[in-house]
């Protein structure tokens, strides 16, 4: 008799949980439907596992606005610096081997290496290539403006200048971690995205993902780059197959893929019953290993207000609710990521999209955890995250309108055109050459990334926006006591003229 009318209560529990459920899913697919229209995204993934179970998980739109291939559960999205975990995942496993102490000097193991400060170069950790608190400046314009090896990279990254006290402050650092990746290499003797498809894709059944950028065109079902032009409006932009630095961030998965990653940190680094992270080496990983400064986070803690921020070994950190979150956006031209754990509320979160910098990602981090680890849908996150970064958009439209202010439209350049014409030097970036054509000068740099670029006002020209360079750099030329230019400064760097 008992057992009869036990039935009907296992039933009803089990529906209100299903009802309960339903209810989440709905509010958070119909956010992500209107926040794809706001942000003009044209296809996204997104994925939710909850204690171990996939309890949202669905794909968006289209994969290109060319093709208009819809986006499904194999599609490839770029994970961009999510791919940073994985890399430290992999030198976690090295740890556990007993290859390599998180603590053991970096030359140790990689013999060449060198930085700009002598002192930082001898006494940096391995760890110390994880946690982007160095000591030197950032230098993304390596593999931005030019394609050569991982080897040449580095060395040149010795050209970047030291910008604060090893471990004395914080500066995102991609370089490094392609160093971490030769570290990988060196350890096991193959290179670094072999060892991760063999560690980790591998044994957790990610097998559509790709280690290497380029790889995609062979395996197919992928997603193309957009970026919102505001007058012309949303247009397809080149694809970044920057695997020099591919530890860094060129890393490719699909959410039916992400969702056995999601899986397998909930569970502490087992997969199935099998350890690939010892519990100790896991923890490491999520640990707060340097703070990290307000202004160098993310704008979206005017909205979150955390007490705390910090970066683990691959992962942003900060408070929530009272819980920590750990998270990391990736962002490449065109794609975006962003994955979040809440380990002590059992969830995970990871999205994809392919539309440059749509911080929904944010809002559908926010809200999922809100949603499905605190039971709460009281917050529209996408209304507070659109509405912050509209505000933020008009305050860059603010700088641009006082900038043009600034301009003298009366000028003309001090010399003939012609004049400007020549190789310009720097022994971090290469050789920039510029060249003419009907009253534009056209930049070059290494014979790799090419832009235009118009008069502005006195010696200073403003590139032109084109599907690589999206928004417009100043640069400036100076002349020496000859009258004859001599150097440019562009980007923060001054480079030589050579001839």
């Amino acid at each position: 008799m008992k057992r009869t009318t036990l039935w009907p209560l296992l039933f009803l529990v089990a529906f209100i949980a299903y009802s309960q459920n339903a209810k989440k899913v709905k509010i958070l697919d119909e956010m992500i439907q209107q926040g794809m229209t706001d942000w003009k995204i044209p296809g996204l993934a997104a994925v939710v596992v909850k204690n171990g179970e996939v309890v949202f998980k669905k794909t968006y739109g289209i994969k290109s606005i060319k093709t208009k291939g819809p986006v499904n559960g194999e599609t490839l999205f770029a994970m961009a610096s999510t791919t940073k975990a994985m890399v430290a995942m992999a030198l976690g496993i090295l740890v556990d081997e007993g290859k390599v102490d998180w603590n053991d000097k970096v030359v140790d193991h990689l013999p060449g290496f060198q930085l700009s400060d002598p002192y930082i170069a001898a006494d940096a950790r391995i760890k110390d290539l994880l946690t982007h608190n160095l000591g030197i400046a950032n230098a993304d314009v390596l593999w931005v403006l030019d394609s050569v090896t991982t080897s040449e990279t580095l060395k040149r990254f010795k050209h970047t200048k030291k910008a604060y006290p090893l471990r004395g402050g914080f500066i995102y650092q991609n370089i490094m971690y392609a160093a971490a990746g030769e570290v990988i290499e060196a350890l096991s003797g193959e290179p670094w995205h072999e060892f991760i498809k063999k560690r980790l894709f591998k044994p957790l059944n990610m097998n559509r993902s790709q280690a290497q950028a380029m790889n995609i065109l062979k395996v197919g079902n992928y997603v193309t780059p957009h970026y919102n032009f505001e007058e012309d409006g949303v247009q397809v932009v080149d694809r970044n197959y920057s695997d020099q630095v591919g530890a860094a961030g060129m890393m490719w998965s699909s959410i039916d893929d992400i969702s056995n990653y999601l899986r397998f940190i909930l569970n502490r680094g087992m997969q199935n019953q099998d350890t690939i992270l010892q519990p100790k080496t896991f923890e490491t990983l999520f640990q707060p290993h340097t703070l990290i400064p307000e202004n160098q986070f993310y704008p979206t803690t005017k909205l979150t207000k955390p007490n705390w921020l910090s970066y683990g070994l691959g992962w942003f950190q900060h408070d929530y609710r009272g819980e920590k979150l750990d998270f990391h956006t990736g962002s490449l031209p065109g794609l975006i990521a962003i994955a979040g754990v809440l380990h002590d509320k059992n969830t995970a979160v990871y999205v994809f999209g392919n539309m440059d910098h749509a911080e929904l990602r944010h809002a559908i981090l926010y809200q999922a955890m809100d949603l499905f680890a605190f039971e709460d849908d009281s917050t529209d996150w996408h209304s507070k995250i659109f509405g912050l970064y509209e505000s933020r958009k008009k305050d860059g439209e603010k700088r641009e309108q006082k900038q043009n202010k600034e301009r003298n439209n009366n000028t003309k350049p001090t010399l003939a055109l012609y004049e400007y014409i020549g190789i310009y030097q720097h022994p971090l970036i290469g050789n920039l050459e510029i060249s003419v054509n009907n009253d534009i000068l056209k930049l070059d740099f290494n014979k790799f990334d090419q832009v235009d670029a118009s008069h502005w006002h006195y010696d200073t020209f403003s590139t032109i926006p084109n599907k690589r360079w999206t928004s417009p750099s100043k640069m400036t030329f100076h002349l020496n006591d000859k009258g004859e230019v001599a150097t440019l400064d562009f980007m923060g760097y001054t480079f030589t003229k050579t001839d």
